[in-house]
């Protein structure tokens, strides 16, 4: 803070003492013309009067001798005016009896340019002051790399920081070792991958996993960005790649890390203008850094993407980028594990259980999993707490999945009715479908931009859908909307998220995954989930119009059988229907065990009378 405060006075103090230069510069421009005594109609005014006894003419100056001694100057902007209007005046004066012409001193032309180049030198002298200041101190160097030196860190990050990756830590396992003990693998001929690129969702730790590789292997660490690479003048890109390598090549061995590498390396000949922009030039030079004539050995480039689809395949062929290692989403286990990272330095009751909470958070990356850690602990902080409960890791799930709750906001009672039957027909209806998982929570108070929500909790993790599960889906997504139906007699907009999902969800099942049996298993469309514009505005489809009207007609055949379906199922329900959504009027929430005791009611035992001890026994 101090040192950008002084950097600010220093450039405070330049700036007043520029304008002062140029305030005085403007000035001196103005030239003599406007410093003058009087003004050419005062001066022809005096001779008129007949005021002026004798004047002397040196160059553009004119000085007059008044008859009553004084002295009046002026400077002739234009020497034909004086003799215009003056010289008459001159010739029928009769004071004036004597006058003087004398050639004046002619500057030479550099001088009028000096105050122009005064002041183009001093705006090129400020422009370096305020760069140098704004630099720390140095120079501006627009083809340098802006690389950092991550293994002079503070922290150090190692493997052991790193949780619910082994598989991943293994593979970057044996480039640590190859850069401890080289010689163990050139003895036997092998050649070290010189390029790993980290693929995968974004917040499940690759740029972690490339600094626990360079503090493993205890070797100099650069990272940069790929967007440094990317400048407005033309040609630095490459200068600053080939700057990167030669900063390498002094500090070899070590490790390069680019993040988010797809700034800067996405496929050539994808432009718009179908033009040769820096971007490729860019991308040109680091190809041939990578893997050309010229030789950087010891030197390991690692790179993160969640984009790999838009990466030049020259990138990722052998010899630039050998290995691709997907970093996925932890499983149950990968999630526990980096719970118990996360929560190190921070303070838990002892009931809190971290294998319960992985099992809840399925799907959470290992950013999401630090982030609920830190809500939860913002929470606790909140309530004046010493240690993060079992409550405050709830509540923070539901923070992060789905909003804050917004308890102030005024709902009127027939918005509230309509919520709480449409979040009961969700949850009614995944009751009674086999493959849907169990309820964990409903309520009708709003969060986020949702005025209600039912949370569904898996049971364990799945890396496959099958078509079942995904009509079933469908269905939930519809009861909502099926319950406004039966119930109120009319539909709102309250489902419009349901039915986009439900929509997505169907046209994935015939145009991507094959499921329907009109169509067959056939790809319809780009299998990829991003769109990339350079490369997919010219494709058009491949397929007919009548293909068209066919895909079109099974994703609403799948709709309205899902949407029939619902009907049918709250129709038959509709008790429990009414139940759940009357216990949600009243207590605005429910748990998944009040739902189970709502859906299963279990019967009444009544209570046999115990028999006195003063009884008589029955005779036999």
């Amino acid at each position: 803070m101090k040192k950008n405060k002084r950097r600010m006075s220093g450039l405070v103090i330049y700036l007043l003492i520029f304008a002062l230069i140029v305030v005085g510069l403007s000035y001196f421009s103005k030239g003599k013309a406007e410093d003058k005594n009087v003004t050419f109609s005062q001066l022809v005014t005096l001779f008129e009067e007949d005021k002026v006894a004798s004047f002397t003419l040196e160059g553009s100056l004119v000085t007059c001798k008044l008859t009553d001694g004084s002295e009046k100057t002026h400077t002739l902007l234009s020497l034909g005016l004086f003799d215009e209007y003056v010289m008459p005046l001159v010739v029928e004066s009769e004071n004036c009896t004597e006058y003087n012409f004398k050639e004046g001193w002619t500057a030479p032309w550099w001088l009028s340019l000096l105050p122009t180049l005064i002041l183009i030198g001093i705006v090129v002298i400020f422009f370096v002051i305020s760069t140098r200041q704004m630099n720390g101190g140095k120079a501006p160097t627009f083809a340098r790399a802006r690389v950092r030196r991550g293994d002079e860190e503070a922290e150090q990050k190692t493997f052991a920081d790193v949780a619910g990756a082994d598989e991943e830590k293994q593979e970057l396992a044996e480039m640590v070792d190859f850069l401890k003990n080289p010689n163990k693998y050139m003895a036997l001929g092998a050649r070290i991958p010189k390029g790993v690129l980290l693929v995968g969702p974004p917040g499940t730790g690759k740029t972690l996993l490339a600094k626990a590789t360079a503090g493993e292997a205890g070797v100099p660490f650069f990272t940069i960005s790929g967007s440094d690479f990317v400048e407005l003048y033309v040609g630095v890109g490459a200068s600053r790649v080939r700057d990167m390598f030669e900063q390498a090549k002094k500090a070899a061995p070590c490790i390069i890390f680019i993040d988010e590498i797809d700034a800067v390396g996405r496929q050539r000949g994808t432009g718009l203008g179908g033009g040769h922009d820096e971007r490729e030039q860019t991308l040109n030079q680091l190809l041939v850094e990578m893997d050309g004539f010229g030789r950087n050995s010891g030197i390991i480039v690692m790179a993160a993407t969640n984009r790999a689809d838009v990466l030049d395949p020259a990138l990722l062929r052998p010899g630039r980028f050998d290995r691709q290692i997907y970093v996925g989403r932890p499983d149950q286990k990968g999630r526990e594990a980096i719970l118990h990272v996360h929560a190190k330095d921070k303070s838990f009751d002892p009931e809190v259980n971290f294998e319960a909470v992985a099992k809840e958070t399925i799907g959470f990356t290992g950013a999401d999993l630090e982030n609920l850690l830190n809500e939860a602990a913002l929470l606790a902080a909140r309530n004046d707490q010493k240690a993060i409960t079992n409550a405050n890791i709830q509540d923070a799930v539901m923070k992060v999945v789905c909003g804050p709750e917004k308890k102030s906001r005024k709902i009127v009672e027939k918005e509230r009715r309509l919520t709480a039957f449409h979040e009961a027909g969700h949850a009614v209806v995944s009751k009674y479908l086999p493959t849907a998982d169990p309820v964990h929570e409903i309520s009708i108070i709003p969060r986020g931009g949702a005025g209600g929500y039912t949370m569904h909790l898996p049971q364990e993790d799945q890396s496959y859908s099958t078509r079942n599960e995904m009509f079933e889906e469908i269905i939930i997504l519809l009861g909502g909307r099926a319950s406004e139906k039966i119930t109120l007699d009319d539909i709102s907009t309250g489902a419009s998220s349901d039915i986009q999902r439900a929509t997505s969800i169907a046209k994935a099942m015939v145009t991507k995954y094959g499921f329907s049996d009109l169509l067959g298993p056939i790809l319809y469309g780009n299998d990829q989930q991003e769109v990339f514009l350079g490369r997919d505005f010219s494709q058009q489809n491949k397929w007919s119009e009548k293909t068209n009207a066919a895909i079109d007609g099974e994703i609403k055949a799948l709709m309205d059988a899902a949407y029939q379906k619902a009907l049918d199922l709250l129709t038959e329900h509709r008790d429990q229907l009414d139940a759940v959504a009357a216990y949600l009027l009243e207590h605005e929430k429910m748990t998944g065990e009040e739902f189970e005791s709502i859906m299963n009611p279990q019967p009444e035992i009544e209570d046999k009378p115990e028999a006195s001890p003063d009884a008589e026994t029955p005779e036999e």
